[in-house]
């Protein structure tokens, strides 16, 4: 009474069921979820490897990445350090000449009110007095008859200065 689904003959026909006991032959449904959870999983599981096998390419990739940005990095690092210890020896010069200059100007500053205080006086003095004879001397020509005149400007020291203004000068 085996089940072979059809191929029983039951009545000259071919048939599914077993003329005696009526049981149904073929997969039940315990199986079909059987095979369905099957081909689930190893489609999960090709799906996995697939997404393995691009992590760890990616991983590869990454590290040969940081390996060459190690390898240039340590040379410019040592460049910019390099670098970095030739300004502090320029600012260490730039420092001490910044000095010297404050030292010298401190000195000349000194000179300056020394020289202002020493020659100071004497030399408004002796411009004072220079000025005094000029005008004296003006007036004294002033006073003495004028020759006759070409032009309408006089020069006086080195100057030239229209006539109208010497004789609103009198006074």
């Amino acid at each position: 009474m085996g089940c072979d689904p059809g191929r029983d003959k039951v009545g000259g026909r071919f048939s599914t069921y077993s003329s005696t006991s009526r049981e149904r032959c073929g997969v039940t449904g315990g199986e079909v979820a059987g095979i369905l959870v099957a081909v689930f999983w190893a489609i999960l599981v090709s799906f996995l490897a697939v997404v393995l096998v691009r992590l760890a390419q990616t991983l590869r990739a990454t590290t040969k990445l940081v390996a060459d940005v190690t390898e240039q990095a340590v040379p410019l690092l040592a460049d910019a350090s390099a670098t970095v210890r030739s300004a502090q020896t320029q600012l260490d010069r730039v420092d001490a000449i910044a000095t010297d200059v404050q030292e010298v100007t401190s000195n000349a500053s000194a000179l300056s009110t020394t020289v202002a205080s020493t020659f100071g006086g004497p030399l408004v003095k002796v411009a004072a007095f220079g000025y005094g004879v000029r005008r004296a001397m003006s007036r004294k020509h002033e006073e003495a008859p004028a020759p006759p005149k070409p032009s309408r400007r006089s020069v006086i020291v080195g100057r030239t200065v229209p006539a109208a203004r010497s004789k609103k000068r009198k006074g």
